[in-house]
């Protein structure tokens, strides 16, 4: 039983009610970063249901199944990240989270939904080869990818490529987006500890006060991309939280300030880490404080072979879903780059139709398109197939 799906591409319906059955499933239940026991469990049994072999708590809650055909030694990687968000979901929908404060504000729910789907669809004989299914736990800055290569991933389930997608509101549903190069940035977790002295707020020129010293800190800060980064290159510094003070007439001991960067070149990287580092060290002697300056480096830039893009885009067409090749690369990060260091291969984007009505990523109003389901599945079955013949 097929209709026609929103690229016009032929969709079996019945594949297209049980991926949405299993995504808003999964949508209703999420888990966070390095919690993800029931959604890994889910995973576990419709694998079973499959008749796929697997093995589970790789790296945490990672699973991996494993799908050979015919005689090739050939073998190829698919990713899906499990994980869901800290945050509040406004969307009302029907199979909106049944866990107060947390949410797949992500769309890792359709992730999963859709590379379950890729394993019906690869239960086929017109391929030979092996085919990883990574379900990865702890995308969400928990180092799920980083935890399931320490793990022994590649070395217990070979594979010579990977491959995997986002879900990208603002494009058009299903349309497949390709880059070459940097899909998407290289990020960093900021922490800046400014120590002053604490005293009363009616007499201020007794303390030092790091509230002041802090405020000129974080708009100092965004002088760093604008007059110290090439227009033409990519960064991003953005303070996210601050953390002072306990009550309203008191000048505080000290301030905590918490943010992000993300670069696409390493020499940017390290441009923005030293001008941070100068700006602190530079307010910190104005206004007589105490600055410690915490850079974390986290996932590094996302970036597709040539050859494996050109997989990507031809495996896309084939399946019949439109391909663009002409997007920038976005300043979000993803973990998987962290697979992309030890194999190469393509991180695409395909679109979730239009992001109004607060509709983008990590927004409490995000829902992943269900129409997108079988399209996403589709797409990942031909890339697995397209990288075992290439």
């Amino acid at each position: 039983m097929t209709g026609m799906g929103v690229t016009g591409m032929a969709v079996d319906k019945d594949l297209a009610e049980t991926l949405t059955g299993w995504r808003r499933h999964l949508h209703a239940h999420p888990e966070v970063s390095c919690q993800e026991r029931e959604t890994a469990a889910f995973v576990c049994a419709r694998l079973t249901e499959l008749g796929l072999p697997f093995v589970s708590d790789i790296g945490g809650h990672g699973v991996v199944a494993t799908i050979r055909r015919g005689a090739s030694n050939r073998s190829v990687g698919l990713r899906a990240d499990m994980d869901a968000l800290p945050i509040l979901e406004t969307t009302g929908a029907v199979h909106a989270s049944t866990r107060h404060g947390v949410m797949h504000a992500c769309g890792h729910d359709g992730h999963t939904a859709s590379l379950l789907g890729a394993a019906v669809l690869m239960r086929d004989t017109s391929w030979s080869g092996t085919v990883q299914l990574v379900f990865q736990p702890a995308e969400e800055g928990g180092g799920g990818a980083k935890a399931m290569i320490a793990d022994g991933l590649f070395e217990r389930f070979p594979m010579e490529r990977i491959y995997g997608y986002h879900n990208w509101p603002g494009l058009d549903a299903g349309t497949v987006a390709v880059h070459v190069g940097p899909v998407m940035a290289a990020g960093a977790r900021i922490a800046i500890h400014v120590r002053g002295h604490a005293g009363h707020a009616a007499l201020p020129h007794l303390s030092r006060d790091p509230m002041l010293a802090s405020a000129h800190l974080l708009v100092a800060l965004q002088s760093i991309v604008s007059r110290n980064v090439d227009p033409l290159d990519c960064a991003v510094v953005s303070i996210c939280t601050m953390e002072a003070g306990t009550a309203p007439n008191q000048i505080p001991q000290d301030t905590v300030m918490r943010g992000t960067m993300r670069t696409l070149r390493t020499a940017t990287r390290d441009a923005v880490e030293d001008g941070i580092r100068r700006v602190a060290a530079g307010i910190a002697q104005t206004f007589g404080m105490q600055i410690e300056v915490d850079i974390i480096h986290g996932m590094s830039v996302t970036a597709n072979t040539p050859e494996d893009a050109e997989i990507a885009s031809a495996a896309a067409a084939g399946a019949g879903l439109t391909v663009r090749r002409d997007l920038p690369p976005a300043m979000t990060g993803e973990d998987f780059s962290w697979f992309l260091q030890q194999r190469p291969g393509a991180f695409v984007w395909i679109g979730n139709g239009p992001a109004d009505g607060g509709r983008e990523l990590h927004n409490p109003n995000y829902d992943f398109t269900d129409a997108i389901l079988p399209l996403a599945a589709t797409y990942m079955a031909s890339v697995a197939k397209r990288a075992l013949g290439s």
